[in-house]
């Protein structure tokens, strides 16, 4: 077997991994091996998904906040309706 890299982490590359037969089966220790790789994959993504969640749920937080301190202000666009004056109608 060829140890995996990174990028063979993919539900194909998982797939199509090999291990090399020994006389009871398969090599343990590359069996092991490939599953360490891909334990330390699966924490590292599940890492990265807690701190994007965590980054998600403060900007949506942080809308929210300047949303409600922003509910009654109103932004006068002199363009638009453009070449129009709303003032005048």
């Amino acid at each position: 077997m060829n140890h995996p890299s990174v990028e063979s982490f993919t539900p194909g590359g998982i797939r199509a991994i090999t291990f090399g037969v020994r006389r009871r089966g398969l090599d343990p220790d590359e069996v092991y091996a490939y599953l360490g790789a891909l334990a330390d994959e699966l924490e590292r993504l599940h890492r990265e998904l807690i701190t994007a969640r965590t980054q998600s749920e403060r900007m949506r937080q942080g809308l929210r906040q300047w949303q409600a301190r922003h509910v009654g202000c109103r932004f006068d666009d002199p363009y638009w309706p453009k070449h129009e004056d709303r003032r005048a109608r």
